[in-house]
């Protein structure tokens, strides 16, 4: 059963990064990017915070190889990936707090992140600490809603738990062996 959830995990974990470098120039706002932080949530809430910030990591260098996506791409999703399933895990698997790890990580941490890279790699001197906190946390705020929506839905149908248990991720809100709490 173990290594069955692992290559399930690892396909999980390849269709969120291809789906995630596929939508996000789709359904981009310039300086916002919420499908990214769609995906940073729901993967952080089925694989948890290693494999989301993992996922966070891959559509970022992809996106930059592959569409010139300056080096933000990496800033502005790392510690919202990461938080998000932080956030999600100490909850004790709340989504909503699945998605204030998201905001905080990205629209704060992330944001302010940025200003020194977007200065010393990108050449970017007329901006502030602060120019792109209200866009990410925009953009977070957008992302989140819908993977909150789309992560209740599943929950209601009781596919959410389904899920996580499938991919060997701990599962809350009801009795489960020991062998389901497996965490990384």
């Amino acid at each position: 059963m173990y290594k069955k959830s692992k290559l399930l995990r690892m396909v999980f974990l390849a269709m969120m990064v291809a789906l995630g470098v596929v939508i996000s120039p789709l359904l981009r706002v310039e300086g916002m990017c919420p499908m990214a932080h769609f995906i940073n949530i729901t993967c952080a809430v089925m694989l948890g915070p290693w494999y989301s910030l993992l996922c966070a990591i891959l559509i970022a260098i992809i996106r930059m190889i592959f569409m010139g996506i300056p080096p933000i791409a990496i800033t502005g999703a790392v510690f919202g990936a990461f938080l998000s399933g932080v956030f999600y895990r100490a909850s004790k698997g709340k989504i909503i707090f699945g998605v204030l790890g998201e905001v905080i990580g990205t629209g704060i941490i992330g944001a302010i992140a940025s200003y020194p890279v977007m200065t010393i790699f990108w050449g970017r001197h007329d901006l502030t600490w602060f120019f792109y906190v209200p866009s990410f946390v925009m953009g977070t705020l957008i992302g989140g809603a819908v993977a909150y929506v789309f992560l209740k839905q599943l929950q209601r149908a009781k596919l959410l738990s389904k899920f996580q248990e499938m991919l060997g991720e701990k599962v809350y809100g009801r009795a489960t062996s020991g062998a389901e709490n497996k965490e990384d």
